[in-house]
């Protein structure tokens, strides 16, 4: 008889940040961990997300028995409207992150044949071959979960994304016991978190943000504007104490803002005094030295609430002199030029702007630095290690910083994107790359789009497209006058007038050497034009513009 085994099986998340996503596989069942979403690069041009590539589990869809998430965010759920359509499997995962889950397919009309089950830290699911034990950890979200998988050759922890947060604002404290508990017993492989590894320390208590935000809304002059991401709800709840404790009344601008405050005040998770609001039609009449307004759009995305305020183009609210601006979130890696900009508008409209953390802390991150990373490797003592969730840099030095620990007692295994693990009671294998890779979704559309349109969406971007016109007739095959040429991105037109006339010549003159057989027919006749043109146009201006020859039939 052949020796049980576990795969370990990561879609995404290993190698970039965001996507991510990981299978287990015991036997004939497998079990998702997370199916999140990231956003595009800018080389991905018109792509509005990108999700995992699931084709292996399309391949074994009959074995998928559940996707379990361990928080809302985006790059750990964002991906389910798109996979549920293939692969409509029961979903775990808890309050405040159902909720989240249960808006996104409803904007997508799958909600009503999802199956969710709504979990509860600390409770336990058994799930086809797996038993699965949810563990309360503390993010820059509520309700986060690292899972504890009892397989039959043993405990797989998966931490989700954490920080050990001693004093957290909802007073859930990390569950440290649950870990050590774990450790004690034996873990066959922990997959942990290693966003912040280059971080020395430990990272900050989400507290520690309220005395520099309190000090800005004392001594604003006029209405405070605060921005911040709309799933921190802790971050949230500040604010809303803080205005209170000023004297100072709370509105709530955006969508995702007001949707995100919405779920967490009706699931209990968010405390808000009676009388605290300002109804966003009001907030314009309201005394602006009474006020202060959680805004979404800290990332400067072109149509959020803050993005439309910096340009005075925003229907509630506005930016006026001696304004206070507080944005109360990192600027993410390739934002900082629209987040910039955005600052710049503030600026010029004479409001008190404060973005960094040079005069005190207006944001703490939500991932653990090195010394948290340590405690956990120290508090389970797995068997084999395998850092997630990061660029290689990240889990390279993760891999480093638990040698430097010494509490793994087999190997430390760096990982890619579909490249799995196989474990078995002896040892651990890496195994054959499975399908794995980036799927780009476009707006409107829940397809994947080609590698070939986003390399033809490239190439319009840089050398523009050429669209010669030409009426030919259909019974000759003789033209009945000289082309037209339309051009877009490739050279203003008044500059081209002698390459114009020199690129028409290369068309009539490709036509007349074509023979009576070819002209008849238009798909030779286009492709022949083409060619020629597409060599001559290279050859006179060194760009390789698109070109899309047009024949009318007269």
């Amino acid at each position: 008889m052949s020796k049980p085994s576990l795969w370990a099986i990561p879609l995404g998340g290993l190698g970039e940040f965001g996507m991510n996503m990981m299978a287990l596989r015991s036997g004939d069942e497998i079990l998702v961990i997370d199916a999140g979403m990231m956003f595009p690069e800018d080389e991905l041009l018109g792509v509005d997300i990108v999700i995992p590539d699931i084709t292996y589990l399309k391949q074994h869809r009959t074995m998928v028995r559940a996707i379990v998430l361990t928080h809302g965010h985006e790059d750990h759920i964002g991906a389910l409207p798109y996979i549920l359509r293939d692969l409509n499997v029961p979903i775990y995962g808890t309050s405040f992150t159902l909720a989240l889950v249960r808006k996104r397919l409803a904007e997508h009309g799958l909600l009503d044949s999802a199956i969710l089950h709504e979990i509860a830290p600390g409770g336990r699911s058994k799930i086809g071959a797996f038993e699965v034990e949810y563990i309360y950890v503390t993010h820059s979200t509520i309700d986060c979960v690292a899972l504890a998988v009892r397989t039959p050759l043993g405990v797989i922890i998966h931490t989700g994304d954490f920080k050990m947060d001693p004093t957290p604002i909802d007073g859930l404290p990390f569950d440290l016991h649950a870990f050590a508990r774990y450790g004690q017993e034996g873990v066959l492989a922990l997959f942990s978190d290693s966003t912040n590894v280059e971080r020395p320390g430990y990272t900050p208590s989400e507290r520690q943000v309220w005395s520099r935000i309190e000090e800005l809304c004392r001594a604003a002059p006029r209405k405070v504007l605060i921005s911040c991401f709309a799933s921190s709800i802790p971050r949230i709840q500040q604010v809303i104490n803080i205005a209170a404790a000023c004297g100072r009344k709370i509105g709530f601008v955006g969508r995702s803002m007001v949707d995100n405050v919405e779920i967490a005040h009706t699931l209990g998770r968010l405390h808000i005094p009676d009388g605290l609001v300002i109804r966003p039609q009001d907030l314009k009449t309201f005394d602006p030295q009474k006020t202060v307004v959680l805004v979404s759009g800290s990332q400067a995305e072109p149509l959020s609430s803050l993005s439309r305020l910096s340009v005075n183009n925003h229907r509630l609210l506005s930016v006026d002199a001696k304004d206070t601006v507080i944005l109360s979130a990192r600027i993410i890696p390739g934002n900082e030029k629209a987040i910039f900009r955005m600052l710049d508008h503030m600026y010029r409209r004479e409001a008190l702007v404060y973005y960094d953390n040079s005069g005190g802390l207006l944001h703490v991150s939500g991932h653990a630095s090195q010394e948290e990373q340590k405690l956990m490797l120290n508090l389970v003592r797995p068997r084999y290690f395998i850092p997630i969730h990061g660029e290689y840099r990240q889990l390279f030095r993760h891999a480093a910083l638990a040698h430097q620990v010494g509490t793994v007692s087999g190997q430390i295994m760096l990982l890619e994107d579909g490249h799995p693990i196989e474990f078995t009671e002896d040892a651990a294998y890496r195994r054959e790359p499975v399908p794995a890779g980036r799927v780009c979704v476009d707006s409107g559309s829940l397809e994947e789009i080609e590698e070939v349109v986003i390399r033809d969406r490239k190439h319009l971007s840089e050398d523009g497209i050429v669209v010669p016109i030409i009426a030919i007739d259909k019974h000759t095959g003789r033209m009945e006058s000289r082309p037209e040429m339309v051009m877009r991105g490739f050279m203003p037109h008044e500059n081209g007038t002698e390459l114009l006339d020199a690129a028409r010549d290369v068309i009539v003159r490709t036509i007349e050497q074509s023979n009576s057989e070819e002209k008849t027919d238009w798909s030779v006749i286009k492709e022949k034009i083409r060619v020629d043109l597409k060599r001559f146009l290279n050859k006179q201006t060194s760009k390789r513009p698109l070109i899309l020859p047009v024949i009318l039939e007269v």
